[in-house]
């Protein structure tokens, strides 16, 4: 996509700290960390969100992130990490095109779990929401 910055970046069109290279996977650093060694994962092919990775794609995409993470582990000697995508503008996403996010996590780095990202309980049962859920499957 033309003005898209993730997809300059995979091009080569804009610096970035290239931290591992797949064929079709790209590992920066996030050039705005939450943490030290906060990396993206950015596909080289331009997908607005994970619902448009292509399938035979998911591995490689899923191999890159665990190598980014073992990487990661030995440099900053940690074990723990936030995980994740915002997929959608009411979930964070700024730039569209899919990312993931692999932040390490340290002692006292004011961070918190998933959980604390949104807090929106819902105002019907789990099975109400089981049932509408199955009735769409």
């Amino acid at each position: 996509m033309k003005d898209c910055i993730f997809c300059k970046i995979t091009q080569g069109e804009i610096k970035s700290y290239i931290v591992k290279e797949s064929p079709n996977f790209l590992a920066v650093l996030d050039i705005h960390p939450h943490s030290p060694g906060h990396t993206l994962v950015i596909p080289k092919e331009h997908f607005v969100n994970l619902k448009e990775l292509k399938l035979e794609l998911a591995e490689e995409f899923i191999k890159m992130i665990q190598e980014i993470m073992i990487l990661l582990e030995k440099v900053f000697m940690t074990n723990d990490f936030t995980l994740g995508i915002n997929e959608g503008p009411l979930a964070g996403q700024t730039v569209s095109h899919l990312h993931f996010h692999i932040m390490p996590r340290f002692k006292n780095d004011r961070g918190g779990s998933i959980h604390s990202v949104v807090y929106n309980p819902p105002q019907e049962s789990l099975e109400v929401i089981y049932q509408r859920i199955k009735n769409e499957s």
